[in-house]
């Protein structure tokens, strides 16, 4: 197709704009919408990133080490008063799908809440027992020169 110029229009260039008589005129926002780009599939990239997400499969402990965790958690109980810094590494589940991920935080506990099975530290972070995987800390130097 050859370019074109004004003189090529001239014939229509100031002919009346058409105004229909059985259709109302569209508002400018209206025929924005008409070239905005169109999403299929709403919705997917969300998909196909949640999917892509790893989760870590919860660790079964056996019972060794659970008898050892119980036996620092009531080291733990026992010394509150002296404000014990702990390092706890536990399990999160993951909201959306199954596994999770683990977690360690370092701190000072608080209590432990053994009614609803929770390690509560200073800051308010409320670790579940049953998720600790393990525990470690000054307090259990003794402990753990002895599995040596």
């Amino acid at each position: 197709m050859a370019d074109r110029t004004i003189e090529d229009y001239q014939d229509i260039i100031d002919l009346p704009h058409h105004v229909s008589a059985t259709r109302p005129h569209m508002s400018m926002g209206d025929r924005a919408a008409q070239f905005s780009p169109f999403a299929a599939l709403t919705g997917y990239d969300a998909a196909v990133q949640e999917t892509a997400r790893r989760t870590d499969r919860r660790a079964e402990l056996d019972e060794e080490i659970k008898q050892d965790l119980s036996e620092r958690l009531n080291l733990i109980q026992g010394n509150l008063a002296a404000a014990p810094v702990v390092e706890i590494t536990y399990f999160v589940p993951d909201e959306r799908k199954e596994g999770g991920a683990y977690n360690t935080v370092t701190g000072i506990v608080k209590k432990i809440d053994e009614y609803h099975r929770l390690v509560v530290l200073t800051d308010g972070t409320d670790i579940p027992i049953d998720e600790i995987i393990e525990i470690s800390g000054a307090m259990f130097r003794s402990l753990e020169d002895s599995f040596a």
